[in-house]
């Protein structure tokens, strides 16, 4: 594995851990981690990279090794960590930006409410969430008050191997290595011997309701190439709604789109092929610098 270090700072009163590799003086790439997830499981593409590459992962807020918010945790603060975490890291020049799943989101909303922030755009299995009626919003926000006074704690297992076999479980494709490696990543010990690092109200429901169509006004203003990886399997898409239409439209929105298709994997496709991934990331991240320089 290419060595790693843990650097963390401070943004918006909360510390952030942000896993580092690479050349502090190498061009810079940003990997933005999913929901419940943790950057230094980006460590597998990583290693796939050819290229000399100063790659950044943060921790977002609540997440792997980063600091708990006491109010709880509110999608637009995501954006706002981000903005926060740029100026320290690159505070003149366009960033490049890998974000599977809720970081891709991320990405792809940053990307068009700081266009001129951002040099490129990956977004890993990150096609947004299924609008949802109005008049689901009482229901909402019921249940999330219910929640404030009775969010229970994450599992607790044995051993970090009972987690990693719990990974598996979940993801099949996972091999015994990379599944200790994540354990490791993703787990902190507890009396009963492992349970989740992250902050346990993240498992409460979001009171706000998704606007698909605020986000495809952010889609729409984004000026960087914006390529999507995707698994071949579609089964997520149908289990959150998101139907083909809404899938057209979102990538109508982007006015330099590209989009790869990959078979055998599934949502967590930067654990399944990252060497796919990494070969996809940096053939397009480079195309991009390339096309900018012109």
């Amino acid at each position: 594995m290419k060595p790693s270090r843990i650097l963390s700072v401070t943004v918006r009163g909360l510390r952030l851990q942000c896993t580092h590799w690479g050349r502090d003086d190498a061009p810079l790439l940003i990997m933005l981690h999913g929901w419940g997830d943790a950057g230094a499981s980006f460590q597998f593409v990583v290693d796939a990279l050819r290229h000399d590459w100063h790659v950044v992962a943060p921790d977002w807020r609540g997440f792997g090794g980063s600091d708990w918010a006491d109010g709880g945790y509110w999608f637009p603060d995501y954006l706002a960590d981000l903005d926060a975490l740029l100026t320290e890291l690159s505070s003149e020049a366009p960033v490049n930006l890998v974000g599977h799943s809720m970081g891709g989101n991320i990405a792809c909303l940053y990307a068009g409410i700081r266009p001129r922030r951002v040099a490129s755009v990956v977004a890993i299995d990150a096609f947004g969430l299924a609008d949802r009626p109005a008049d689901e919003a009482p229901g909402r926000y019921e249940k999330w008050l219910n929640s404030l006074s009775a969010t229970p704690p994450w599992r607790q297992y044995d051993s970090v191997e009972a987690l990693a076999e719990r990974l598996r479980w979940r993801n099949p494709r996972l091999d015994v290595a990379r599944s200790m490696f994540l354990a490791g990543v993703l787990g902190k010990p507890c009396e009963a011997g492992v349970t989740l690092s992250a902050d346990p109200a993240h498992q409460r429901v979001n009171p706000v309701l998704y606007r698909r169509a605020e986000a495809e006004a952010c889609w729409r203003r984004a000026r960087a190439p914006v390529m999507w990886i995707e698994p071949e399997d579609e089964s997520l898409r149908r289990e959150l709604g998101v139907d083909a239409a809404q899938i057209a439209n979102a990538k109508a929105c982007f006015s330099n789109f590209r989009e790869h298709l990959i078979a055998d994997a599934g949502h967590n496709l930067h654990h399944d092929v990252p060497e796919q991934v990494a070969r996809l990331i940096e053939d397009f991240v480079l195309a991009a610098r390339e096309t900018g320089r012109d």
